[in-house]
């Protein structure tokens, strides 16, 4: 199958560097990883031509980065995976981010480009995506665990919609920092705030896409249209 024919989560599973290379193009893989290449790429006005032939050259390019394939891992690894470096990491972020959002929009509150909000966005943010790793840590990963990932197509399609919604969360995170771009002037813990943010939102992002376009496509494949 041609490429632009292959689903965003198929190419973003099998071709190391894809999910960079779609971010860049702003194509949604986490979220909307069940699009082809070429309905995702009509739907954002971009041009496919340059993606594929990048992705050509991934695709033929050895993967030099050491990291691991976690398409090749058992579901246990996977979701053992899944909790230390996704779940465990975001609930160190969240407060962080939010104890920096809370100092800027407090010290420079009187500033036009001030990222008004941010902070009750950011503690929203982490009250949603703290019940949603709840609902996995509790109910989902138990029963993968156990040998019935085939029994929870109903809360992967819940967690699924739910990853949808931290996509919409992300992009309004965006709106308010500008594309999390510091303004010139930005103090030290303006960009600090800032850098946290861009880690934070790369990795929701390789979580979402994780869970979406490998575990979860174990139990419950995604139609791709």
């Amino acid at each position: 199958m041609e490429l632009i024919e292959q689903s965003l989560g198929q190419l973003a599973r099998r071709i190391p560097g894809a999910t960079r290379l779609f971010d860049a193009h702003r194509l949604d893989f986490c979220c909307g990883g069940n699009k082809t290449l070429r309905a995702a790429a009509e739907a954002a006005g971009v041009d496919t031509a340059p993606i594929v032939e990048e992705l050509q050259v991934l695709a033929g390019r050895a993967d030099a980065s050491g990291e691991r394939d976690w398409q090749d891992a058992s579901a246990t690894e996977l979701v053992e995976h899944i909790l230390s470096r996704y779940h465990a990491v975001h609930r160190e972020q969240l407060p962080e981010l939010i104890r920096l959002a809370r100092k800027v929009e407090q010290v420079h509150g009187d500033r036009a480009d001030c990222p008004h909000g941010l902070a009750e966005h950011l503690s929203a943010m982490a009250q949603e995506l703290e019940s949603h790793m709840r609902k996995e840590e509790d109910v989902l990963f138990p029963m993968i665990a156990r040998g019935h990932g085939a029994l929870a197509g109903a809360p992967i399609t819940v967690m699924r919609m739910e990853h949808d919604d931290h996509g919409v969360a992300l992009r309004r995170m965006e709106e308010l920092t500008d594309g999390i771009t510091a303004p010139r002037a930005a103090c030290t813990t303006w960009r600090a705030l800032y850098a946290g943010l861009r880690t934070f939102r790369q990795d929701l992002m390789a979580h979402i896409h994780t869970e979406n376009n490998i575990l979860f496509e174990r139990f419950a494949p995604a139609a791709v249209h």
